[in-house]
Formats: structure tokens, C-alpha cells, sequence
């Protein structure tokens, strides 16, 4: 889910402000589910999404549109923001797909920060992530072609209904039972950013050899903060391979204050010289 045209990104900063004033007034146990349906209907019919997303056609026709084809069967909230998507302008329609897409994430996000459960959402998808990476027969069976989606989903709810809050099941299912092209690691990456952003946090994927404490993860993320300046989350990962010190993976960089690797950087001069 990369939007990379300027007239889409402007698109879609405009559409999460739309969200945002729909929340407060939202019944969000339905919010997200209902615009991952949208996503959906647009996604399997690809005359409706160039309709709906053609920037020489009149915004009120398209919305117009949408009301005929939804009212009754998605929330009055869902409907007004879908119909508020589909007035503004799109590069392409993949675009405005992917724009929907991250709404309904977002919305699953709020809808854990109403449960005062965000935290555990974002440390829920990042900890079903490491099981999937570790565990290559369970990856297989849920992103492969070999299951049918009724057995997938069976899997899923045997792995997680009960265990994990709402918006994680919800958003783990989506992407087992429609990856939209992605890998399952990679989806689950994605939602993890956009769940951050939600708090306009930074996510730090910090990896050591032992658990930290309380104390030490507390002070780690707020050094982090103050050179970042934004909050940063901290999904922890014990790697016994991690010699000594943290090596912390935040965005497009790496700060390795590891034994590990300072002893790589000094093969690397060694081979160099």
C-alpha cells in the first residue's frame, strides 16, 4: 500500500482529516469493518473503482454514486466518508483503493484506542508477525494457495479470537483472506505503521540478547523520543545472535550498538583496506 502520487497523497492527508471528524460520532465496533467492505466491493469490480475514482467525472455525480450503491448497507458514517473519498481527486484508481484501505486501518486503530487496548494492538501485530516469520508451515497454510479462506479463517480464530483485541483480528484476517498482492509480513508491517501513525508515533524495532526491564525500555524510548522528536513504540525482539548492546531499526535506519556489529564493521575495514 504505497501512495505515491502528489495529487493522491494530498488526497488521502484530506480523507484521515475527514476520519478524524467522523470518529468522535462513530460507532466504531462497525467503522472499519464497513470501509474494508467498500475496499472490497472496489477491488472486485474494477468498472466501479475507475467510475468512482475518474477525475474528469463531476465529485457529486461519483457520490451520488456511491450513496445508490450503499445506503442501507454500510453505517451513515462509513457512507458520508466513502462519498467524501470518492469527490476528491485520485492519481490513479488503485490509489483511491489503497487510500480506503488505509482509512479502515486507521478507523481499527481508533477503535482500540476507544478500549484503551492501542498499545496491545500494536504489540499484537508485531508479536504475530515474529510467530509467522518463525513458524514457515503456518506462513504457508495462511498465505498460500492450498488452504480455502474458510479453513484459513478457522486457523486464525483458533490462533488469536479471544487471545488478542478486536482491531487485531480483524486486521490480521484481512490480510490473511485478502493479502491485495503483499506477503503476510509485509501487510502486517504496514498496518503496524499506519496504527502507529495514528498516535503519530515512530515504531523502533529494537533487537537484544536478553528481555529489558520496565526501568530500561521506559528510558530507551524517551532518548529515542528526543532525538526524533516524536513518541517512539518499541517492539522488542530477543535475538541471541545480538552480541552484547541493542541494535535498534527505526524507518531507514539502523543504529547498531552491538559487539556484533562492531566486529562487522571492522571485517568490513579489514576487507576494504
Amino acid at each position: 500500500m504505497t501512495i505515491t502520487g502528489a495529487v493522491s497523497r494530498a488526497s488521502l492527508a484530506e480523507a484521515k482529516e475527514r476520519l478524524e471528524a467522523v470518529i468522535p460520532s462513530a460507532d466504531l465496533a462497525r467503522l472499519g469493518g464497513d470501509l474494508f467492505a467498500v475496499l472490497h466491493l472496489v477491488d472486485r469490480e474494477h468498472g466501479l473503482r475507475r467510475a468512482v475514482s475518474d477525475p474528469a467525472r463531476d465529485g457529486a455525480d461519483k457520490a451520488q454514486l456511491v450513496q445508490i450503491l450503499l445506503e442501507g448497507k454500510v453505517t451513515p458514517a462509513a457512507l458520508g466518508l466513502v462519498a467524501d473519498v470518492v469527490r476528491l481527486r485520485w492519481s490513479t484508481p488503485s490509489e483511491l483503493s489503497d487510500a480506503v484501505e488505509a482509512l479502515a486501518v486507521t478507523a481499527e486503530a481508533a477503535r482500540a484506542e476507544a478500549d484503551g487496548r492501542i498499545d496491545d494492538l500494536e504489540d499484537e501485530l508485531f508479536r504475530f508477525s515474529r510467530v509467522i516469520e518463525g513458524e514457515p508451515e503456518l506462513r504457508g497454510a495462511l498465505a498460500g494457495p492450498g488452504l480455502p479462506d474458510e479453513r484459513k479463517l478457522g486457523v486464525v480464530n483458533a490462533l488469536l479470537d479471544g487471545k488478542v483485541t478486536d482491531a487485531t483480528l480483524t486486521l490480521v484476517t484481512e490480510l490473511v483472506l485478502r493479502p491485495r498482492g503483499r506477503s503476510l509480513e509485509s501487510g502486517l508491517a504496514e498496518y503496524g505503521r499506519l496504527v502507529a501513525q495514528r498516535r503519530q508515533r515512530l515504531v523502533a524495532l529494537v533487537r537484544t540478547p536478553t528481555a529489558l526491564s520496565d526501568e530500561q525500555r521506559t528510558r530507551l524510548a524517551a532518548v529515542l523520543a528526543a532525538a526524533y522528536g516524536h513518541e517512539v513504540h518499541l517492539n522488542i525482539e530477543i535475538d541471541p545472535t545480538v552480541i552484547g548492546g541493542l541494535s535498534i531499526e527505526l524507518g531507514d535506519e539502523i543504529i547498531d550498538g552491538t559487539i556484533a556489529g562492531r566486529l562487522d564493521d571492522v571485517r568490513r575495514r579489514l576487507g576494504a583496506g
